[in-house]
Formats: C-alpha cells, structure tokens, sequence
C-alpha cells in the first residue's frame, strides 16, 4: 500500500494519494487545484489515477478534482447524495473498492456538511482491523467540523450539528482504537475552532483526548460545536458554489502577464486592485501608491480571500520569480482574474518615485508615544475573537478580524489617525494597506503586533 498524505500549510490543507503496488492502481483525495504533484508522484511509484473522491464540497479552496480528472481521465467520486453541473461517480454510504490487495470503503458521515464521507482504508482486504480512516472535515485532530458554513444556503447549523454528533459516534468512533486518523485540515484552518498542529492520530487517541468526541450527549455537544467558531473568510460561500459547478480549469504552468505601469494603470481604472506579495518590512520601504500588501510567506490565499472582492481583476507585484506561485496560490481558493504582473516593480519604482509611497510602521514603544499624542487615534485589532480573550487587547482597541474589515469598514472613521495590530505584524500590514487603498488617510501597524506590546508591558512591569 501506498498512502502519501500532502499537507499545504498555507492553506492547514491535506490532500492524499491512495495506491496498490500490486496492481498499480490509485486514487487521490481532496486534492488542491495545481495537480502536478501528485502526477509526478504517480508517475514515479508507477500509479494510475482512476478515481479523484471528494470527501465534500470544499469552502476554504477550489479543489483541483476537475483539473485531475482532465490530465488522468479519473472518474471524480462524490457521496451519492451530493449533486454537481459536471458528470460523477456516486459512492454509496458502505461501498467498497478494491484497488487489488488495498480496499477502500467510503461511509457518509454529514454534519460538517451534507455530503461529508470519510474512507476507510485497509492495506490487505482481509486483515481484521482497517490501517487508516480519511476523515475530511469531519474529524480532525483535537477538533471537529464546524456545522455552521451553510447556514447562509438554508442548513441549520444546530441540525447539522446534531447529524455530526451521530456521524461521529456511530460512523468513526466505532472503528478500532489502532485506526490511524487523517484529517483534511490542521491548526491555522478556519473550518474548526480547536485544531491540532499535528497532522495524524489513532482513533484511540481521539478518544481520549479529543474535546468534541469526549462531550458527554447530543445536546452539550451542539451548543458547544455551533458557538465560537472563527470567522469564515467572505470566500468560503464563493468557493462552495465554486467547487460543485462545471469552472474553467487551471493552467498551473503558465505564468501572468507582463504588464508596463501603463497597463497597470489601465488595469486599475477598469476596477483592478494591485496585490503586493513581498514582506511587510519591503512593502513598507516603498510600494505602488494604491496596492494591497499581502506576502507571500504568510497565508497569503486565505487572506487574500478574505479582504479582496472575489469579482475584481488582480495585478500583481512581486520580487521576480514570484509571479507563478502567488498566480497559483491564488488560483486554489478560485481567484483566477489574475490580468498580469508588473515587470521589474523595483526599476518602474526607481525611475517613478512619484509613484511610490511607504508605509507607517510603529514600535511598540512608538505606539505608547502615540497613544499619549493623540487624542482620537482610532486602534484596530484584526486578531480573530478568540486570540483576543486567550492573549489580552491593547485597551481602547476595536477588534475587526481581518475576515469582516471590509464588510465593517463603515465603523472606522477614514480621517482619524488609525493604527492597525494583530499578533505578529503580518495581518495588521495587510489591513493597514488595505484601509490606505480605500481612502484613510494616516494608517500605520505595529511591528511585532500584540507580542511586542505585552513584551514591552512586561519589561515596563
């Protein structure tokens, strides 16, 4: 058997590649958009792809199930109960397929949403005791699905919850303790409140440990799982649609555009935003007056997702060399209106100085300056509700995560001094280059975020 588990940490994403040696047969699971990979891996260990299974409709990225099933000619497998635009293999709740020694069973297990099913895997179809259970967004490590995602399609999230708390203990928790547990998300994903940084388990340790497993009834269970989830990103309802239509396909090769400052400019007046993926520490050296700061060490799709209209043209802007990654990562949340990138931004930077604004950056001890100064500095937290209660706030702060910022942007008053935080220094350039796009006029974030200010408070204590 082979089992190969690709984990995407920009995206807390698990994808797998499931084979028989003997037979040279395999399937891949939820794979992510740019799909060569997983062919090479195939074509190496002598594989064919027959079958791309879905464990459910995604919602924090564009699954590459379509773009898998072109290059391989796959069948794509959804639970029989799901319905798409394009052509599928309905898979039973209890059916089975033999890859040779390797069998697969895919059980329905709905809750995080209708669809869900997770595959059990045995490595030899009569061993006693299955070698692993796929368990998409229904178990993770630590967590498990939230119900909530679809209540914007007409699903209650109290009664998913209570199909997940079924799912859970009837479907899962009856598989022996020695099962191994691979999850579709890790620490960092936005689909639970509780994730694990670790990317496998046993069902056993599950058991034991797992918070949402060990509620005690139903009822507990679905007051706690359906409050206090993370904000989804305004993306998640976009790539939901998105991954059960029949959409263009990804070209995962080829490269954006080059466009002169002129085009960009051209770009711009027709509704385009720019996108800048280099470090906050570069973008605020010196950037195109207007562009959006999101880097490309960071999460940059998700957050991408989370501030950018999903219907506006991109520009991009990055160190050279840049510009298929940030395309592609784009393209795996769905964002495809990728219209080019700017040729040799440092030179068009140099020769334009007019152009070119910087970016305001506070210490925190400048920031203490400044809360002293001025009198109606306005201080935006963009860390997600629960950082703030586990870590503390910097007081007279507002907390906007960065998911809701632009939705909510009409409760920030454009003309007051603005300073934007958030743990580390990443998500506040963001935001704060995000805000500077739309009109406000004195913006500036805190380098280090909210662990530099509790450091400084500490030294201070």
């Amino acid at each position: 058997m082979i089992l190969t588990q690709y984990y995407l940490d920009c995206l807390s994403q698990a994808s797998y590649l499931v084979g028989d040696e003997s037979t040279g047969r395999a399937v891949v699971v939820d794979p992510r958009r740019d799909v060569g990979e997983y062919l090479a891996d195939a074509g190496a260990q002598g594989l064919t792809i027959e079958l791309v299974v879905e464990t459910h409709f995604h919602a924090d990225f564009l699954s590459g199930h379509l773009e898998m099933a072109a290059a391989t000619g796959a069948e794509i497998g959804y639970s029989s109960v799901a319905t798409t635009d394009f052509p599928f293999r309905p898979l039973g709740d209890g059916e089975r397929l033999d890859l040779g020694e390797v069998v697969l069973e895919f059980r329905h297990t709905p809750g995080h949403t209708p669809e869900s099913m997770s595959i059990v895997v045995w490595e030899r179809a009569e061993d006693p005791e299955p070698y692993a259970v796929l368990t998409g967004d229904t178990l993770f490590i630590g967590d498990v699905g939230r119900p909530d995602l679809l209540s914007s399609f007409g699903h209650s999230g109290e009664v998913l919850a209570g199909s997940l708390y079924d799912s859970l203990h009837n479907r899962l928790m009856s598989l022996p303790d020695a099962t191994r547990v691979f999850p579709g998300h890790g620490a960092g994903s936005a689909c639970g409140k509780n994730l694990s940084t670790e990317t496998s388990s046993t069902i056993g340790d599950q058991r034991r440990t797992n918070y949402a497993v060990k509620l005690p009834d139903k009822e507990t269970f679905i007051g706690l799982i359906t409050e206090g989830q993370p904000t989804a990103p305004e993306y998640f309802s976009h790539d939901a649609v998105l991954n059960r239509s029949d959409h263009a396909l990804l070209d995962e090769d080829e490269p954006p555009a080059g466009l002169l400052l002129a085009d960009l400019d051209a770009a711009v007046r027709g509704g385009a935003v720019v996108v800048d993926g280099r470090d906050p520490e570069e973008f605020a050296r010196g950037h195109v007056v207007g562009s959006i700061n999101i880097g490309l060490n960071g999460r940059y799709a998700e957050f991408a997702g989370s501030i950018l209209p999903v219907d506006a043209d991109i520009v991009l802007v990055v160190d050279p060399g840049s510009e298929l990654e940030a395309k592609n990562r784009l393209a795996r949340i769905g964002f495809d209106r990728v219209v080019g990138k700017l040729v040799d931004p440092y030179a068009v930077m140099q020769v334009r100085p007019g152009r070119v604004a910087t970016a305001s950056r506070l210490t925190a001890d400048m920031l203490v300056d400044r809360l002293s100064d001025v009198d109606d500095l306005q201080l935006v937290d963009v860390r997600s509700p629960g950082e703030c209660g586990t870590s503390g706030v910097i007081p007279g702060s507002v907390n906007l995560p960065v998911p809701v910022v632009r939705a909510r942007m009409g409760e920030l008053s454009p003309g007051r001094p603005t300073v934007v935080y958030c743990a580390g220094g990443y998500r506040s350039s963001v935001v704060a280059s995000m805000l500077r796009s739309e009109g406000f006029g004195d913006v500036s974030d805190l380098v280090g975020g909210y662990a530099a200010w509790e450091s400084l408070a500490e030294d201070v204590g």
